[in-house]
């Protein structure tokens, strides 16, 4: 750089970085020359150099080489570099003493790189025997104007369970509210202390514990037996809107944060267990799962809580189905493990799928026939990206009856695009016009001015392919395509959010 005019600071005061003990620095002192020197502790000094004389804000340096001692201030050194220890290759006449300083702070600073590094992989290995922090709350908290309901006692619905009944209010009862998940309150249950339909309010959990699981991150296990139907916890965290909701899923994409604890509370209102929350965030989603959420009012508020669907033994892990709609073009990999995995987040299981169609073929036969209308085309997507034909996370495109998928990393792009989106297939390869010649074998397509001769019929059926391809075997010349980048400013199109009133593709 050129010499600064006037008053200048380093890059490291600007950032109001400061140095700190056994910091390897050069020293400028007096008319001598810039000179290697570690930072000190000024109580593990010698006795005479911790009595000389120095100004607030000074601290002792030791010179290497010279092996001397002296106060100095933070404008008069600057970081000692890795690179630093070739400062004298080429250059003769070159001080003993100095040489010798050299090779020392050189020695010196790997030893301590190699003592910082060690401390940091101790670290990151304690942090992985023990989950992400985030705060620990134990009931909802209403972020913003989102406001909690509280009912009044004269609006609270009373049951007809009596104090004499063996097991008041509880599963196996015929207690009207537990029927409708409404919770009784003890003031207004006939049963009073008696009543078993108060989990939420005296938080009887299940006793859990956070496990690290095999492939899928933390999960959260039971340390007892459960029978079918018992209550396992309460689902807590922040109560926020859905104006909220969308600038943190914004936020997130933004910061490439891949992991949501957002579960839908009422129409207007998510519960994120994200920066807080309780135990049961750490629930995993599984296809064939061993629990389930279940909505219940209480004291006037809707709250969500978490229901075995079968019997459980300890030690076993707790699962949930997320039921998960894609937020933007994203779709996340399940990695459960269950006989049905449907290999996606949000993907109704395979076996569900099939027992569906057979009971409507069923449906169908017993119901007289009527004028079949044409029905509406589901917008279903491949699992497979169709520039390299592999599985993982992949971007869907948004177009109408377009079923392509590709990775990002296929596209060009760093993190997924946020709004509506239409892949590459429908623009022109050449110029980037609309496509009206698509191959059916990777993402090439051609307007009417480039589409002459760019496609051949291939063997497959007649398909179309293009050049990339032997039209004898078409399959075989695309399993490294990728995708080119038509621009460097953009690889891909994305369309403005749609109008208010429209339905939006999440």
């Amino acid at each position: 750089m050129e010499t600064p005019e006037g008053a200048w600071s380093c890059s490291d005061c600007r950032a109001g970085k400061k140095p700190h003990y056994k910091q390897i620095v050069w020293v400028k002192l007096g008319n001598y020359r810039w000179w290697p020197a570690e930072i000190c502790n000024p109580r593990l000094v010698p006795s005479n150099i911790q009595s000389l004389r120095h100004d607030v804000g000074d601290f002792p340096v030791f010179f290497f080489g010279s092996h001397d001692y002296y106060w100095i201030n933070q404008g008069r050194v600057f970081p000692y570099v890795e690179n630093d220890k070739n400062f004298v290759t080429g250059q003769i006449n070159i001080n003993k003493t100095f040489k010798k300083a050299l090779e020392e702070a050189a020695r010196r600073f790997q030893e301590l790189k190699a003592q910082r590094e060690s401390k940091e992989a101790l670290e990151q290995e304690r942090n992985s025997r023990k989950p992400p922090p985030y705060k620990l709350i134990k009931s909802n908290k209403p972020v913003g104007k989102v406001q909690v309901h509280v009912a009044d006692l004269s609006e609270i619905q009373r049951c007809n369970c009596r104090p004499t009944d063996e097991h008041p209010c509880s599963l196996h009862s015929q207690c009207l509210n537990r029927m409708l998940q409404y919770e009784c309150h003890p003031q207004v249950c006939p049963a009073g202390e008696s009543c078993e339909n108060q989990c939420f309010s005296k938080r009887l959990y299940a006793e859990t514990e956070v496990i690290q699981t095999d492939g899928r991150g933390w999960g959260l296990s039971t340390n007892q037996a459960l029978r079918k139907g018992d209550f396992v916890t309460e689902y807590v965290g922040e109560v926020i809107d859905s104006e909220e909701c969308q600038q943190r899923i914004k936020r997130a994409h933004e910061n490439h944060v891949a992991d949501f604890y957002m579960l839908t509370l009422t129409k207007d209102r998510v519960i994120d267990a994200g920066p807080k929350g309780n135990p049961a965030r750490f629930m995993n989603h599984s296809c064939s799962p061993n629990c389930e959420t279940q909505k219940w009012t209480v004291n006037g508020d809707v709250r969500i809580g978490l229901f075995t669907l079968c019997d459980i033994e300890a030690q076993t892990e707790l699962t949930f189905n997320y039921n998960l709609h894609c937020v933007g073009n994203r779709r996340s990999s399940c990695h459960c493990g269950s006989e049905n995995c449907s290999g996606f987040l949000g993907v109704q299981p395979t076996s569900a799928v099939v027992m569906e169609k057979e009971e409507k073929a069923r449906n169908a036969k017993l119901k007289p026939k009527k004028r079949r209308l044409r029905p509406e085309s589901k917008h279903c997507h491949e699992y497979f990206c169709f520039c390299c034909g592999e599985g993982g996370e992949l971007v869907m495109c948004d177009r109408k009856e377009c079923p392509k998928a590709y990775h990002l990393h296929c596209l060009n792009l760093n993190k997924p695009p946020y709004g509506r989106w239409e892949c590459p297939w429908h623009d022109c390869s050449v110029c980037g016009a609309p496509a009206s010649s698509l191959c059916d074998f990777c993402p090439r397509s051609f307007c009417r001015e480039h589409e002459e001769g760019a496609l051949t019929s291939s063997s497959l059926e007649g398909r179309p392919c293009c050049s990339s391809h032997n039209p004898a075997s078409p399959l075989g010349s695309n399993s490294s395509l990728t995708l080119p980048r038509r621009s460097a400013l953009s690889p891909v199109r994305v369309k403005e959010e749609p109008e208010e009133g429209e339905p939006a593709s999440e």
